[in-house]
């Protein structure tokens, strides 16, 4: 079993923290060999930037994704560089808001769900950061690629101290988008 995941927007949205912490549950708290890798350079003032998480149950010969099994869109110029590295069938979330021009042709060969992501974590927490935590939910919960009790051990260990509450609060919307994604009701 070797998974692929590609996490991209642009700089602040938590992109990276949100592959650390997928990367940390699937290793340390599911046993499995995981990856994370990140490309934040210049990205990071606004351009486009990704990280990549590669999970398996045996030793990963290569850390990058080469056709991504899920993936997550946070920005237009994430989504319009990286959508067609994706593998046909693979599992796609889109910050609807943030990604406006979509290859809805395209799209037709892959399961997305695209949803206005920053909206949603602001009304289930007040902060529009805690979106990446949601989306690790939503992610966790539609592909059962970790476990819901490592992703949440996961965003503990990452968050800082004194806001635990929030984040598992987003983290538990997530799931229950997660959950909406499962039965097909997007």
């Amino acid at each position: 079993m070797r998974k692929e995941i590609l996490f991209s927007g642009f700089g602040g949205q938590g992109v990276i923290l949100a592959s650390v912490i997928l990367g940390r549950a699937a290793a340390v708290y599911e046993n499995l060999y995981a990856v994370q890798t990140q490309a934040y350079g210049p990205e990071s003032r606004g351009g486009a930037s990704k990280a990549e998480v590669v999970i398996s149950d045996e030793p990963i010969d290569y850390p990058k994704t080469l056709q991504p099994d899920y993936a997550v869109f946070f920005s237009q110029e994430a989504y319009s560089k990286y959508l067609h590295t994706v593998k046909e069938g693979a599992k796609v979330i889109i910050e609807d808001e943030l990604v406006p021009h979509r290859d809805l042709e395209f799209e037709k060969k892959l399961n997305v769900i695209a949803l206005p992501l920053t909206e949603i974590a602001e009304e289930t927490t007040g902060l529009s950061l805690t979106m990446n935590i949601m989306t690790i939910g939503i992610l966790t919960a539609w592909t059962e690629v970790v476990s819901r009790e490592a992703i949440e051990k996961a965003v503990l260990d990452a968050v800082p101290k004194g806001t635990e509450e929030i984040n598992l609060r987003a983290l538990k919307k997530g799931f229950e988008l997660g959950e909406k994604a499962r039965r097909g009701e997007f």
